[in-house]
């Protein structure tokens, strides 16, 4: 399958994206060539910022504070359950975090947590298909592929940072 690329500059490091003939987005990484091409697998590369253009527009507002949603098509290639969890991520609003566990029992399999977690792990589809909303039990910033820190980043310009979160937590223990 060919895919078309871009990788440009966000305030949290360069960003690429990857998308199929039909437009719509197959993978996105923070990161140059390399960090797209291991989560998208062996697909062939071109650069193209013509195909590119609507999601590097939209990925543009978001990063600016001006987008809280995505209009594109997605498509992300994973088994079935993958597909459930991520899935269930889209649905997550912005601003919010949900815990594996909570992930888990949405999906009707309460014991699944470490199942979704891996299924986060795998999502080829980073910031579109927001795994960084996806926290621990304890509100930890339990797994993101691109680190801890980029995970922060990304919660606190949603206004979901770490006193939100402790809030959040506190609430929950009454």
């Amino acid at each position: 399958m060919n895919v078309y690329t871009a990788t440009f500059p966000t305030p949290f490091g360069d960003f690429s994206v990857a998308t199929d003939a039909a437009g719509a987005v197959v993978a996105t990484a923070f990161g140059g060539a390399p960090a797209l091409a291991a989560r998208r697998g062996g697909c062939r590369p071109a650069d193209d910022r013509k195909r590119t253009a609507a999601v590097r527009r939209q990925i543009g507002e978001y990063f600016a504070g001006r987008r809280r949603g995505f209009k594109l098509e997605v498509a992300p290639a994973g088994t079935p359950f993958q597909r459930r969890v991520w899935a269930a991520l889209a649905a997550i609003p912005y601003g919010q975090t949900v815990s594996y566990g909570e992930l888990a029992a949405r999906l009707g399999a309460p014991r699944a947590a470490r199942a979704v977690g891996r299924a986060c792990g795998a999502n080829p589809i980073c910031v579109l298909v927001p795994c960084h909303r996806v926290v621990g039990a304890d509100g930890s910033l339990a797994g993101f592929a691109f680190g801890a820190k980029r995970k922060a980043q990304l919660l606190v310009l949603e206004g979901a940072g770490p006193a939100k979160r402790r809030k959040r937590r506190a609430v929950a223990g009454c």
